[in-house]
Formats: C-alpha cells, sequence, structure tokens
C-alpha cells in the first residue's frame, strides 16, 4: 500500500489519479480511522478530473475505463459516516459543474450511477447534507439540454415513464429553508426550458401536475400570512414591522415572478393550469371576498392585503386569460365570491390535473364545489321574488353584499380610509397599465383613457364597423370582450350569477369612475400623497379637457378648491408663512410631473405600508411649529392638486410654475433699508447701523446674561428677529451675533412682568425637509422639533411694547408681501399670460441663520 518515500508523484498526473483510484478500491469499510483519507481522496479526484478536462483527455478516459463512478457510489453504500456523503455530493457537483467536454457529460449521465446517487436515502435530518444534495441536484440541472435530459429519464412507450431528477427535487420545493426553495425552482426552470415534448407532458400529466396546485397553496399561505403581518403592523406601527412586511413582500413577489418565469417556458397547458389554480384557490375564495370596507371575521385575509395582491398578481403574471378573468370577476357581485370562500374543498377537478391526498397536511380550506362546478345557492331575500333563489345575488342588505366588485372598489374612493383609497386607486391604475387586458374591457370597466377611446371608434367609423359613426362621441355599447368572459366564468369555473349591470353602458361606468374621483377630491381625511395618485389616474381618463365633467362635478371641485384657498390664505398669517412660496413653487412641479407621469409614482407594496409619523404624539404638543408645519405642507400639496385640477377643468395648459408675481426688487421694510441689510440676510458676524434698536438683556445659559440690541427685519417674504452687540468704536452700528426666523414668533408680555418679552424661536426650515435632521424610516430626530423661547428683558415698559410693535409691523409687512405674490394663484377666472415672471423664492433654509444651541 505504501510506496517507497523516495519516490514524489506529480500532483497533476496520470499516477496521482491511478494511485486514488487504487487506495479507493482496497477500502471496504469507511470509519472513523480511514474517513479523511477517503475525503481527500475525493476532494482530489475531482480537482483531476476537472484539471483533465481542459488540459489533458486521458485523464478522463481513465476514469470511464476503471468505472471510478462505481467506486464512488460503492464507497457510499459502505460508509458510516455522514462527512463523507457530504465530500461524495461536493466532488459530483464540482465535476459536473466544472465539465466542459459533451463526451464528459454524456458519460456521467449515460449510465445509472447518477440516478442512483439522486434517489438514494440520504439522512436528511442533517440540514448540511441537504444543502449539499440540492446543489448536486442543481448542478445537474446545469447541464440539461435536449440531448442529455433524455439520459436521465426512463421510457416506455414512447413516453416518460420516470424522472428521478424532478420529482425527488420537488419534494422540497415548499422546505422551509428560503435558499432550498430558490435552489428547486431554479432547477424545475432548466428543465421547463429544455423544451423537450415528451418531458413537458410528463411534468403536467397527474400526478406531477399537483406541483402547480401546491405551488399556489403555498402561496396562498404566504399571502394569508401576509395578511396577517400587515394587520399587525395597523395595531402596532414601527420601524420593526416595516422591515417584515417588505421580506414577506420580498418572497411574495419572488413567487410570482417564478409563475411568470414557468409560463415563459412555453410548455402546452401549463399557462391553463397556473391561470385556473390561482383562481380557484387564492382570487375566487380569498381575495375577491376581501373586498369590502367593514371587518368580516370569517375572511381569512383582509382589503389591504387584498388589493395589493391582485395588483401584483396583475403587474407580474402575464396571462391574458388570467387579468381578463379578473377584471369580468369586477363586475359580480361581492356576496358571489363571499359565499364561495365560505365553502370547503371537496376534491374538485381542474382543467389539467387535481388535488388529491397529496395536499400538504394543514391546508385551508379552498373552494366549494357542486358536483364539477362551483355553486353559489343564495337564500331567497323576498317571498314575492319570481327569481329561482339558486341564481339571486342578494339583493338587498346593510353590508353593501349586493355590490358589485367594481363598485366595491369605487365605494373605497368615496368611504374608506386612507389605505382603501390608495389600494382602491392602485388596482384602477394597475388594469389600466395591464397590457393583457384588451381595450374593451377596460372600456367596459370605465378606465379607458380617452385617447384610446376616441382612437378606437374612430377606426370603427373609418372601416365602417357598426355604429362606430354614431358611437364616436357617445362611447355606447356592449362590451363583447367582457360578455366573453362573464359567459366563461359561468361555463367553465360554473358561478351561477345574476348580473344586475346588464344593459349599463360602458359610458355609465366611466361616469361612475369619474364620479368617484370627483367626490374622492372632495375629502377632507384622506392625505394628499394619495389624492396625487387620484389625480394621475383622473389625468390617464381624461388627459385633454373638461368634456366629460358635468355641472355637479365642476361645482363640487370650485368649492374644494374654494375652501382649500381660504386655509392657504389663512396660512398667510400663519407660523411658516417665510417657507410658504418655496414650499408651493416646489410642490407645484412634483404634482405636475406626479400626475403627468406615464406610471404612478409608488409600486404597489405602498399599499401594505402603515404611514409612519416622524415623531411621537407624547413627544411634540399640538401647538408646536412643528405640528402646523406639517399641517401647511399636507394643505399646500392639497391646494395646488386642486388648483391644477380647476386649471385642468377650464381647459387650459398647465404651466410649469405656479402663477404668482415676481419678488419686489426693493424692499419694503423701512428698518431693513435703514440698517443697510443686504440680499444674504442677517448671518452672524454682519455688520447692520442699530439706530431703531432696541436695548435689551438675555440669557442663553443659566445666571449669564448678555446685553444686545433688539431688531425686527422683513425683507420681502423672509424676516428675522435679529440680536446684535453694539460697536464700541461705532455707536450707531452692531454686529450681528444671533437671527431667528420672524415668522412664527408669537410674541407676548409677560403677565407679571412687564419689561419682559417672551419670543417663540422656531427652527428655520421644516426638519423632514432636511435629510440632516431625520434618521432612519423618515423619523425626525427628537432635537429638530424643539421650539425655542427667548426672553427678552428691557430697560422699561415702554421699551418691551416698543419691541413688540416692531415684530408686529415687521410680520405684517412679511405676510403682505406673499399675499401680494400669491394673489394671481387665487384669481382662477382670470387667464395668466405666458409672459407673466414666476420667480420661486430663495430657499428659506439660506436665509436663516441660528445657533445650534438654540434648537
Amino acid at each position: 500500500m505504501w510506496l517507497p518515500f523516495w519516490k514524489s508523484r506529480d500532483r497533476f498526473s496520470i499516477d496521482e489519479l491511478r494511485y486514488l483510484t487504487e487506495q479507493l478500491t482496497k477500502i471496504q469499510i469507511v470509519n472513523e480511522v480511514n474517513k479523511d483519507f477517503v475525503i481527500e481522496a475525493l476532494r482530489s479526484i475531482a480537482e483531476l478530473i476537472t484539471y483533465g478536462d481542459q488540459n489533458d483527455s486521458s485523464f478522463f478516459e481513465f476514469f470511464m475505463e476503471n468505472q471510478v463512478m462505481g467506486q464512488f457510489v460503492r464507497i457510499l453504500k459502505i460508509s458510516r459516516t455522514m462527512i463523507v456523503s457530504l465530500q461524495l455530493l461536493q466532488t459530483m457537483s464540482i465535476m459536473i459543474q466544472n465539465l466542459k467536454s459533451e463526451h464528459a457529460i454524456y458519460y456521467m449521465f449515460s449510465n445509472e450511477y447518477m440516478n442512483y446517487l439522486i434517489t438514494y436515502s440520504f439522512d436528511f435530518c442533517h440540514e448540511e447534507l441537504l444543502s449539499y444534495y440540492i446543489s448536486f441536484l442543481r448542478a445537474i440541472s446545469g447541464k440539461l439540454d435536449k440531448n442529455t435530459i433524455s439520459l436521465l429519464v426512463k421510457i416506455q412507450n414512447d413516453e416518460v415513464a420516470s424522472f428521478p431528477l424532478y420529482v425527488e427535487a420537488i419534494r422540497f420545493a415548499f422546505h422551509e429553508e428560503t435558499m432550498v426553495r430558490t435552489a428547486v425552482r431554479a432547477l424545475t426552470l432548466n428543465v421547463y426550458h429544455v423544451g423537450d415534448d415528451c418531458v413537458n407532458r410528463y411534468v403536467t400529466s397527474a400526478p406531477h401536475a399537483d406541483y402547480f396546485s401546491n405551488l399556489v397553496m403555498f402561496f396562498r399561505k404566504q399571502c394569508i400570512s401576509l395578511n396577517g403581518l400587515v394587520s399587525d403592523a395597523l395595531k402596532n406601527p414601527g420601524s420593526d414591522s416595516i422591515s417584515t412586511i417588505l421580506a414577506a413582500v420580498d418572497e411574495i413577489e419572488d413567487n410570482l415572478y417564478y409563475f411568470s418565469d414557468v409560463i415563459s417556458a412555453g410548455i402546452p397547458d401549463v399557462g391553463k393550469l397556473i391561470t385556473d389554480n390561482i383562481l380557484q384557490l387564492l382570487i375566487f375564495p380569498l381575495l375577491l371576498p376581501s373586498l369590502r370596507i367593514e371587518a368580516v371575521n370569517e375572511i381569512q385575509i383582509g382589503a389591504v392585503a387584498s388589493l395589493y395582491l391582485i395588483c401584483c398578481i396583475l403587474r407580474i403574471v402575464k396571462i391574458k386569460d388570467l387579468a381578463n378573468t379578473i377584471a369580468a370577476a369586477l363586475f359580480f357581485p361581492l356576496e358571489a365570491f363571499r359565499q364561495i370562500s365560505e365553502v370547503k374543498l371537496n376534491g374538485y377537478m381542474l382543467g389539467h390535473g387535481s388535488i388529491h391526498d397529496s395536499q400538504p397536511r394543514g391546508s385551508d380550506s379552498l373552494i366549494g364545489v357542486d358536483g364539477t362546478h362551483l355553486r353559489v345557492n343564495v337564500p331567497n331575500s323576498s317571498s314575492s321574488s319570481h327569481i329561482h333563489p339558486e341564481v339571486v345575488i342578494c339583493q338587498s342588505d346593510s353590508t353593501g353584499s349586493n355590490l358589485t366588485l367594481r363598485e366595491a372598489l369605487l365605494s373605497f374612493l368615496t368611504s374608506g380610509d386612507d389605505v382603501l383609497v390608495l389600494g382602491s386607486l392602485g388596482v384602477l391604475a394597475t388594469l389600466l397599465q395591464t397590457k393583457e387586458l384588451d381595450e374593451s374591457m377596460l372600456d367596459a370597466l370605465g378606465i379607458l383613457p380617452q385617447r384610446k377611446q376616441h382612437k378606437k371608434l374612430l377606426l370603427q367609423a373609418l372601416v365602417g364597423e357598426d355604429a362606430g359613426e354614431e358611437q364616436l362621441f357617445s362611447s355606447e355599447g356592449i362590451c363583447c370582450e367582457l360578455d366573453s368572459y362573464l359567459q366563461k366564468l359561468k361555463e367553465q369555473y360554473g358561478v351561477l350569477y345574476s348580473f344586475p349591470e346588464e344593459g349599463a353602458s360602458p359610458r355609465a361606468h366611466r361616469f361612475q369612475v369619474l364620479d368617484a374621483l370627483v367626490n374622492l377630491f372632495c375629502r377632507s381625511n384622506i392625505s394628499a400623497e394619495t389624492l396625487w395618485d387620484g389625480g394621475w389616474l383622473l389625468r390617464q381618463l381624461l388627459p385633454y379637457s373638461e368634456v366629460e365633467f358635468n355641472g355637479h362635478h365642476l361645482k363640487l371641485l370650485k368649492d374644494s378648491y374654494r375652501n382649500c384657498t381660504i386655509a392657504i390664505q389663512q396660512e398667510i398669517r400663519g407660523i411658516w408663512v417665510d417657507l410658504l412660496l418655496t414650499f408651493l413653487c416646489d410642490e407645484w412641479k412634483m404634482c405636475k410631473r406626479a400626475i403627468e407621469a406615464s406610471a404612478p409614482r409608488k409600486e404597489p407594496k405602498c399599499i401594505l405600508l402603515p404611514s409612519q409619523k416622524s415623531y411621537s404624539d407624547d413627544i411634540i404638543p399640538a401647538e408646536s411649529s412643528f405640528t402646523a408645519g406639517e399641517r401647511m405642507c399636507e394643505l399646500v400639496k392639497v391646494f395646488v392638486l386642486l388648483h391644477q385640477l380647476q386649471i385642468f377643468s377650464l381647459g387650459r395648459v398647465l404651466p410649469d410654475q405656479p402663477p404668482i408675481c415676481a419678488s419686489a426688487d426693493v424692499p419694503e421694510s423701512f428698518r431693513a433699508r435703514t440698517a443697510g441689510l443686504d440680499t444674504s440676510g442677517p448671518k452672524p458676524g454682519t455688520e447692520l447701523r442699530i439706530v431703531d434698536a432696541v436695548p435689551c438683556r438675555i440669557a442663553f445659559e443659566r445666571g449669564k446674561e448678555r446685553h444686545f440690541s433688539f431688531l425686527a427685519i422683513s425683507m420681502g417674504t423672509s424676516g428675522w428677529l435679529v440680536l446684535a452687540e453694539v460697536l464700541p468704536l461705532k455707536q450707531q452700528f452692531g454686529v450681528v451675533r444671533v437671527a431667528a426666523p420672524l415668522a412664527g414668533s408669537n410674541p407676548r408680555i409677560d403677565d407679571k412682568h412687564s419689561r419682559w418679552l417672551h419670543v417663540r424661536i422656531r427652527p428655520s426650515t421644516l426638519p423632514f425637509l432636511d435629510p440632516a435632521k431625520s434618521g432612519a424610516y423618515g423619523k425626525v430626530k427628537t432635537k429638530a422639533l424643539v421650539d425655542g423661547r427667548w426672553t427678552l428683558a428691557f430697560r422699561d415698559e415702554e421699551s418691551c411694547k416698543s419691541a413688540l410693535s416692531m415684530i408686529l409691523e415687521e410680520a405684517k409687512l412679511q405676510s403682505n408681501e406673499v399675499e401680494r405674490r400669491l394673489k394671481p394663484l387665487f384669481d382662477l377666472e382670470k387667464p395668466v399670460e405666458s409672459s407673466n415672471p414666476s420667480v420661486s423664492p430663495p430657499k428659506a433654509s439660506s436665509s436663516y441663520i441660528t445657533p445650534s444651541n438654540l434648537f
């Protein structure tokens, strides 16, 4: 066994390979004594074969002539240690992955050794062994093509009788480890993309077709789990809940992309198989019944998660039948699908394959059947009804279940909370952008963009189709595409229904959508960001003018705009008047860009994420400047949207900038001119004339009073409270030491000390607009939220009143300038000339200088 010690072998040589093979042949049992040698021998053989494949073909010829693969199988049989099994699987994986020669691959796959290793009963209680095994299977799948795949299957009567690689892999398709599931899916895609007809028939035949049903069942469980996370996050919002939801969303979207990849492989009937399973295991019994505002205990998923999942399925799984069936289902009453969700599965046949006892244990109730059909049995709600009870859909109840799902979505816009509105808009936007949906289906839903509608009807008129010319501007007619899918739902899926909207025209449905959107814009309890999404949808439907708005719509929009205008005018005298113009100009551009974009700004997963407050209620009092700033920003966003909708409703072109007056060249404030203040503002160290200043004392630290000259100055839309130190050699001049915003100072004389003046010092900018003052997930640092306070002590009561009067006068001048510049914005009846300049004011953050120790 031992070679003479003076004879050395070249490591990368046939002699070394021969020596290792001979030593393995002599081993009769693998135990703790010789396991290290066996492991090293297996590792070295893999290295030598890989080397030989790239440099010397004689290495692999020796490997074949000496049946080394047979030795590998023998070693596995006589091994009593798991670590040898690990090394053998790793050795095989390395060899398969690195072999480039087709001849070598064919040899590896052409005998039963490979299938023996695939079907060997490994002890998968050891997680590491399972990981190596799955890697081994995936390595094999990476070498599959139409020639090699035939070496791994058994044929009987010209059909595939067994395919161990595929069958053993999908056993682990739903393993708890994500990496294992990912590897199995990569393997199955490698199999599907080979394109072998016999293999394709094998994977779509019973019982192997159950894999696709089980995939949807696994996905269904993930959806229910996601709903639980969303419900918990709504009760206890926080950064941890968001990260957990995002992780679950990633898995769900990965599943859907896997469905899409499977379909793209082009295997006949797989698309229909997946469509049937998604519809009958998920859409019909679970998602559609959840589209209601009120909570229903027996439903396993909430409306928020349901809306998100419908969006994702439509966006990712590109199947025409699936998209159109979901769209057609929106014309069913909600009650139909609610009752379907209450019936338990008792075995049913899909179009291709069935669910058998192989269904995973503990699976949730799926969908009800009656024979081979889905049946909705509704009790007769009226003794005088002459319609058969079996097809009556709840005619009247207090829960709104008589509404169609399409109407339920629209009811979210008018009655739902912010999250439901966002979800409903997301579904409508997704439907509008789903290319797999026929335009006639979008027309029936009432969401066909106006330009597409006119294009379609114009083409019909040009080619002389039925009544095309009359329909060009009336948009009347029956949607043939919708009728065919409604009939398909009845005949193929067996849903018996009474269609309450029969005879309703697409024009009526379109009016309902517009009516819901207009009512949405009039709601005061919906966030501006969500309203912007509604603005995007409206502009998609009506890109040109007010042609489809009726008088009622225009009145509602105008009244809502008028109320918002009054609130904005109140902000002119508010705490953040100095930022009002800047923020309005910025939001104008952002809103215009948002509603004119080709796609919505947000991804569907935003529906699931609870709105995060940038502060805690117990930290920030309701009267703080920060709370007022958030309220002002939200108000400006709503005002900008409503103003742009008003311009749109008047048939005007939306300008890139808001129609405001240019800033005045000369500051109106007499004190600013007297002080010699330039446009850069009173920066620390700036020299000013202080003839109008009032001497005062202030202590920034306990026991350390300092003497300053106090001055309030406004310049255009900006204003400051200035504390300056008198220059000893220039008595009428002083150096600025501290400057704070004039706006929001809220000055008041102390009730007990008539020489004391209290002034609020708010931050120079809103913290949530400044990334430097925000932490993770938009949380604002607590230090940035605190308003400062100055207590100025004057030498007498008259001086104190003079300082108070100075602040009020300068604040009024500042507000008047903002009001002057905004005046054209409020005069919608007067057309805005294109030459009218619109100059955005300088950023407030560059105008305000505040010492860091004040905030």
